[in-house]
């Protein structure tokens, strides 16, 4: 099992880990992690590791068996053996944009009250495909509606339920495409906004900014017709 610390604080730039065990591929399978796994839409971390006399490139992150999370080494090179001691290091600057694009996708699926089809984060752009047969609010509106939710910074936090109490709120899923990870007993929730009535409240694994202002100027595309009845709207920054 590796301990997930982006769970607990997305904004954990370092910190030390130990090597649980080498893959046949290559990949560094350590105790604990900085580096978020790709998945639910997001790209794995990038950054690198340090350990007494060497040093290597972390192109990115995987899920692995169980629990594990595998650090996947951006070219050939020596990697730590098992048991040695490493220094992590996030390429933050990239990993704070996903975050950013992250959170304005939750809102943007707040502008758009439609079932999402499916979705792509990037560090320069990213989109949501909703199951939209015909537009509902042109772009302009969706640009100034999302610029004010992004405004008012509506704090943005985490919170668990049981997998029962899912299944008693299934609205509470958006995608269509990625459903919540199961058999852990619980899930993840990120809310945005405070009290009894938040802007958005849906299960998601990955990170996110503390607040909504912290995303910053966005700049919503045109809305693409992507089949009979699924639109695209992406998003960029600026």
């Amino acid at each position: 099992m590796t301990e997930a610390l982006f769970r607990a604080d997305a904004y954990l730039k370092s910190a030390s880990a130990r090597v649980a065990r080498l893959t046949p591929e290559g990949g560094i399978v350590p105790d604990r992690s900085i580096f978020y796994a790709k998945g639910g839409g997001q790209p794995g971390d990038s950054g690198a590791i340090t350990w007494d006399g060497g040093r290597c490139e972390i192109a990115g992150a995987v899920k692995g068996e169980g629990e594990e999370l595998i650090l996947v080494p951006a070219e050939e090179a020596a990697l730590p053996p098992p048991g040695a001691e490493i220094e992590m290091s996030l390429d933050w600057e990239r990993r704070h944009r996903f975050m950013r694009m992250h959170t304005a996708l939750h809102l943007l699926s707040v502008v758009v009250p439609l079932p999402v089809t499916g979705g792509q984060i990037g560090a320069e752009k990213s989109r949501l495909d909703f199951g939209m047969p015909e537009v509902i609010h042109e772009r302009d509106f969706i640009q100034a509606r999302l610029g004010t939710l992004i405004a008012e910074d509506h704090p943005v936090t985490e919170e668990w339920i049981t997998e029962a109490e899912l299944d008693a709120n299934p609205g509470l899923v958006k995608t269509l495409s990625v459903q919540p990870p199961r058999g852990a007993g619980r899930i993840r929730l990120v809310r945005i906004g405070a009290g009894d009535s938040p802007v958005d409240l849906q299960p998601c694994g990955g990170t996110h900014v503390r607040s909504t202002a912290e995303i910053g100027a966005i700049q919503v595309g045109k809305i693409e017709n992507k089949g009979r009845s699924n639109r695209r709207i992406s998003l960029t920054f600026g």
